[in-house]
């Protein structure tokens, strides 16, 4: 579901559903930590979250402060909020 051409607002939504999907994982393997299959759905969501991360921070900004780049570390604060730079 990743693609350069989504739009600001299909991005954060899919950070959203990826975001809650690790939530759900995270939450299971507490209870049951030897569950490979969980461990595998966690790792392929990790990674998504990440990409959609990057590809947002690319894109608009980033949205914290691991995604904003190295050299704008301590500026990234200073920019719009995500729901401030939709549609602008």
């Amino acid at each position: 579901m990743m693609s350069q051409f989504r739009s600001q607002e299909q991005l954060l939504h899919w950070i959203d559903m990826v975001s809650l999907m690790l939530v759900d994982l995270t939450e299971y393997l507490d209870t049951h930590p030897c569950d490979e299959a969980a461990i595998d759905h966690f790792n392929h969501y990790q990674s998504l979250y990440k990409k959609a991360m990057r590809e947002y921070a690319d894109a608009y900004g980033p949205l914290t402060l691991s995604t904003a780049s190295p050299d704008k570390v301590w500026c990234w604060g200073l920019e719009k909020n995500p729901w401030e730079r939709r549609n602008s």
